[in-house]
């Protein structure tokens, strides 16, 4: 399945270093979405884990988030912008 590889990526998330394992499909979503909010990818993810109710896994949000965008009508480009 295209997008389907795992693929470990390294934060920074205010000032911390943090890795997360994400499918391309994912992260790709994940930069379409900094890029219509105009911010760095960075920035997203640290908004993303700053909104958890309670603190946990970083990917599993990340992906929730995605989902959440994608509900609402969103859906990645065929060629999302690089960051």
């Amino acid at each position: 399945m295209a997008g389907s590889q795992m693929r470990k990526h390294s934060v920074s998330i205010r000032g911390h270093r943090t890795s997360i394992t994400l499918e391309d499909a994912f992260m790709d979503a994940l930069r379409q979405m900094a890029g219509e909010r105009g911010l760095a990818l960075a920035a997203l993810i640290a908004e993303i884990d700053a909104s958890q109710a309670t603190p946990g896994n970083l990917s599993s949000a990340l992906r929730l988030a995605v989902l959440d965008w994608a509900l609402a009508g969103r859906t990645p480009s065929a060629t999302p912008p690089q960051s």
